[in-house]
């Protein structure tokens, strides 16, 4: 009898463990995958980092409505880095160790991109990161891929359509300026912008950069003015691009060809408040709003996003960053979807090795895990009225001068008759 009763026991309890695993393994195939990055929310890059947010928030409702990934829910895990790059390598070691976040994204931009790497490599897992410039070319990571149409030409890609378009002008201009933030991001542009003018001819004859704190650009414009350069290259970030602009048109700057890497001409705001000084600037774009850049699902996005814009705050337009930043869960999404996985060396294979649609078109991933075919653009901002927001919803005033194949204008030059007009 008490035999009996032992294996019951036994058996009871097996039952129980048994149970419990079966609870516990059903638990763990139904808790949502959680998708973990940081972006800039407060701060000077904020309106990039806020853009991305409100794309990855839409890509996880589309997700989530269609049943989600692998049969569960999507869940973002996101922390602001206070567009300071310091604060990012505790955040990812956060979201990685402590959070364990099953998938990773981001950060945005090369300043806090470039922060991020080290653990991200560390930690043996895989990012999909925003709008940097050539930030593996040091790393070679075979599990970082870039949402930025840079492509090979990596941390030129923000000058080579500037110089060949310039090389184009008649007279041909012949001295270069250049001025970049002391920061990831200026350095890499400026370094890019060194190697382009050298294949037109052009000699550089000024090569000076500014510090990140800066706020006062009167000083460094005056400087700028006083070598008489035939073209000015800028790389700055949101924060300076408005100070520099303000400043140059204050001393009276007007070399023939101004522009560059000017990011935060890529801010509606930014633009419509700087208004006709914006006029006559060269700038390079990851996207725009354009009908050969019209690819299935954008319409819809933006429609989306920009009438949720005035509550969440943000950007009113967005097509600066919301198509990339919704882009990159896509891609995720795809490749989690084939491959039935969440194992990091397993997504980055795929990745790699194959081609996904996407609002911005169709993508594919080539050498540092870069885009296998560059598309960034460069544009220039013409007859820009004051306080007019409207004017850049349909691209009419910033026509594409390159490449060729997506170009829907042509240049005004030289930069004091654009900026006149």
């Amino acid at each position: 009898m008490l035999k009996l009763s032992l294996n019951a026991l036994r058996a009871c309890g097996a039952a129980l463990v048994a149970t419990t695993l079966a609870v516990s393994g059903a638990s763990a195939q139904t808790d949502p995958i959680r998708v973990g990055m940081s972006l800039a929310l407060t701060g000077g890059s904020a309106p990039g980092g806020k853009m991305v947010q409100a794309a990855v928030e839409l890509w996880r409702d589309d997700v989530n409505e269609k049943g989600g990934l692998l049969g569960r829910q999507v869940q973002l895990v996101v922390y602001d880095d206070q567009s300071n790059p310091s604060n990012v390598p505790g955040l990812y070691t956060k979201l990685i160790t402590l959070d364990k976040v099953d998938l990773l994204l981001g950060p945005v931009a090369t300043n806090f991109v470039a922060a991020a790497m080290p653990v991200v490599i560390q930690n043996k897992k895989m990012t999909i990161s925003f709008t940097a410039t050539g930030i593996n070319r040091k790393f070679k990571y075979d599990k970082y891929f870039s949402m930025l149409p840079a492509g090979t030409s990596g941390d030129n890609a923000f000058s080579d359509g500037f110089f060949e378009v310039a090389a184009q002008q008649k007279p041909k201009p012949q001295t270069v300026a250049i001025l970049s933030a002391d920061a990831e991001f200026g350095h890499s542009v400026a370094r890019g912008a060194r190697e382009e003018l050298k294949k037109h001819g052009f000699k550089l004859i000024y090569d000076k950069s500014y510090p990140p704190t800066t706020t006062d650009f009167l000083p460094v414009i005056r400087a700028l003015k006083a070598v008489d350069a035939d073209i000015v290259y800028v790389g700055a970030y949101p924060p300076d691009t408005a100070g520099i602009v303000r400043a140059a048109n204050e001393v009276g700057l007007t070399p023939k060809i101004f522009g560059g890497a000017m990011i935060g001409m890529v801010v509606t705001p930014i633009k419509v408040s700087l208004g006709p000084l914006a006029n006559g600037l060269l700038i390079h774009e990851a996207f725009v709003n354009s009908p050969k850049l019209n690819f299935p699902g954008l319409d819809d996005l933006m429609k989306r996003y920009q009438a949720k814009a005035p509550e969440l705050k943000t950007d009113p337009l967005g097509y600066s960053f919301v198509p990339l930043g919704y882009a990159a869960p896509q891609v995720l999404a795809q490749a989690v979807a084939a491959t039935k996985s969440l194992d990091h060396n397993v997504l980055a294979k795929y990745i790699y090795s194959n081609k996904f649609n996407t609002v911005v078109g169709d993508i594919e991933f080539g050498k540092d895990g870069e885009w296998s075919k560059p598309r960034m653009v460069l544009t220039q901002f013409q007859t820009v009225k004051p306080n007019d927001l409207l004017q850049f919803k349909a691209g009419e005033n910033q026509p594409i001068l390159w490449p060729p194949e997506y170009a829907t204008g042509k240049i005004m030059y030289p930069y004091e008759d654009a900026r006149r007009k």
